[in-house]
């Protein structure tokens, strides 16, 4: 064999040899941990057969990849045996480990094993602790359960005492309201029995009237020279006058006065609304005599003689019979011309008879059966305005019930209400308009005009139907269009509660009011209260700020703009 070819052999035996270590280093060695390494082989030339040329020493370097192991090395028996072939290979050592794990191995696996040992401890601990916090929750979501029922219940009698409180201000809202309408009734009797009073009064000043000129008118008819008579025959001149003792005529019959047959005939219903000096008054404009208080009766001064006149015919003698009955002279002048007492069918009716001063007309609406008091302001241009609603300085309570606002209440030439009925014979009557006058506390008046307005009757709730608006007061009688009436007794407004006891007044409520004319008169313009219940108009200074003065008038509108 050439000696090439045994080089070649020799390193076939290595290479045969080493796999089985590099397997066992790659089995331990991490992954990129591979490196190559150099290695050199020297090669020993064999003597050539005889006759061959001596051939000089050479040798190989061969690259071989490291395959060291990282840990321990656990050596193994058997190895890799070598071909019998081969003459100058060298065998693996023998080592003493047959199969199983070394003891590194073992040590790491232990160490492994108590590590996981510690961990599952650590988690034991952990599962406890929150075992533990599991309970308290639990705890606490008990505890927050029993909370909220008692939280429920205490949420309950809270609104149990709430609903009670509630029931009890309602309560003394009707108690407080039926203090005022017995006091409202106690100040209406009061008022009828002065006005009995002072209508006594006056026909007593009437009858001294009557009795005075009674005497006068038979000291006018007594005769002064007899005539002659025949006994069974004709008078010779003027009849006889029936004997009686002392030559005296008979007492003439007064007729009754006209207005005293007036009131008898029309039974003057006054809504309780007479002002002090009212009654007066109106038997001034109405053309009767003053009235006297029955303590201080008027003493009469007898009647001057008069001079001798010839007998009076029966003609004349009734003439004059009558014109003493109703020619009574006018308070504070001695004219005896009559004055129209009307009553008038309104303010513009009064105004067109020439009656030019504002004060207190008796009206009867054409149709009507009754007959009202209400005050004429004949200065407001153009005159013939009939007020219906006035406010000025909140002497009048005007929280009242259904019956009060139906027949008015307050004084006449003072704050009042007309009454509902009063205002529905009106606007029925014919073609009406409204006009609102509105003052502040500082001065600034401000008007609403309204082209058209009526009310209906009781049935319908005093309904309320108004024409077209325009003024500068702003339209906040609008939004209460079509309403019903509604008091503290009677709710007919849109909401759900009672806008009459919120606002402390009767008004055509909505839901609940732009407008609150009949509500509290505050002094000073603006407010607090828990409730919206002061003299307002929305449109002017707003909700929150009470009115000074306040006029609703109505008067014939011939020509509505609507």
């Amino acid at each position: 064999m050439s000696q090439p070819a045994l080089v070649l052999v020799t390193l076939l035996l290595l290479l045969a040899a080493s796999p089985s270590a590099e397997t066992q280093g790659e089995r331990r060695k991490p992954r990129g941990s591979r490196s190559a390494r150099a290695v050199d082989i020297p090669v020993v030339p064999v003597a050539a057969a005889a006759g061959d040329e001596a051939v000089g020493r050479c040798s190989y370097t061969f690259v071989v990849p490291s395959n060291a192991p990282p840990g321990p090395v656990c050596v193994r028996d058997g190895g890799t045996s070598s071909s019998s072939s081969s003459s100058s290979s060298s065998q693996p050592p023998a080592g003493n480990w047959s199969g199983g794990p070394c003891r590194s191995e073992l040590g790491t696996l232990r160490d492994e094993l108590r590590r996981h040992g510690r961990q599952i401890t650590a988690l034991q601990q952990l599962v406890e602790v929150d075992g533990s916090l599991v309970g308290e929750v639990k705890l606490l979501r008990k505890e927050s359960h029993n909370t909220n029922a008692r939280v429920t219940t205490l949420y309950a009698q809270l609104l149990h005492e709430m609903i009670r409180k509630r029931d009890g201000a309602l309560d003394a809202a009707q108690l407080e309201a039926r203090i005022l309408n017995q006091t409202a009734d106690t100040l209406r009797l009061l008022a009828s029995y002065h006005e009995l009073q002072r209508r006594f009064a006056a026909l007593t000043a009437v009858v001294t009237n009557q009795t005075a000129t009674i005497s006068r008118l038979e000291e006018l008819c007594r005769p002064r020279h007899a005539p002659p008579c025949v006994d069974g025959g004709t008078p010779l001149a003027l009849p006889c006058p029936p004997a009686h003792p002392g030559g005296a005529l008979p007492p003439l019959q007064p007729e009754p006065p006209a207005f005293a047959y007036k009131h008898s005939a029309h039974k003057i219903s006054t809504n309780e609304i007479l002002g002090e000096g009212g009654a007066s008054r109106r038997a001034a404009e109405r053309g009767a005599p003053p009235r006297v208080p029955p303590a201080q009766p008027q003493p009469r001064a007898a009647a001057p003689p008069s001079p001798p006149r010839p007998a009076p015919t029966p003609g004349r003698a009734a003439a004059a019979t009558t014109a003493a009955a109703t020619a009574v002279p006018a308070a504070g002048t001695g004219s005896t011309t009559p004055k129209p007492s009307g009553p008038w069918r309104d303010c513009l009716h009064a105004l067109d008879e020439g009656q030019q001063t504002s004060g207190m007309y008796l009206l009867r609406p054409r149709g009507a059966t009754r007959l009202a008091q209400a005050w004429c302001d004949q200065q407001q241009d153009p005159g013939g305005w009939t007020v219906i609603q006035r406010r000025h300085d909140g002497s009048v309570n005007f929280f009242r019930n259904w019956d009060a606002y139906k027949q008015g209440f307050g004084n006449i030439d003072g704050e009042h209400w007309l009454g509902l009925d009063s205002v529905h014979a009106l606007t029925s009557a014919g073609d009406y308009k409204l006009l609102v006058v509105l003052e502040d506390w500082q001065g600034r008046r401000v008007f609403a005009e309204y082209g058209s307005v009526r009310v209906a009757g009781e049935a319908e709730g005093y309904r309320l139907r108004l024409g077209h608006f325009r003024g500068t007061a702003g339209d906040s009688l609008g939004w209460h269009n079509g309403r019903q009436f509604t008091t503290l007794d009677r709710d007919r407004d849109n909401f759900s509660g009672n806008c009459a006891h919120f606002q402390k007044g009767g008004w055509w409520y909505n839901a609940c009011s732009h407008s609150n004319l009949n509500g509290v008169w505050y002094r000073g313009g603006n407010y607090r209260s828990k409730y919206q219940d002061g003299v307002y108009w929305a449109e002017f200074h707003g909700t929150s700020y009470s009115l000074r003065k306040v006029t609703m008038m109505i008067r014939p509108n011939p020509s509505m703009f609507h």
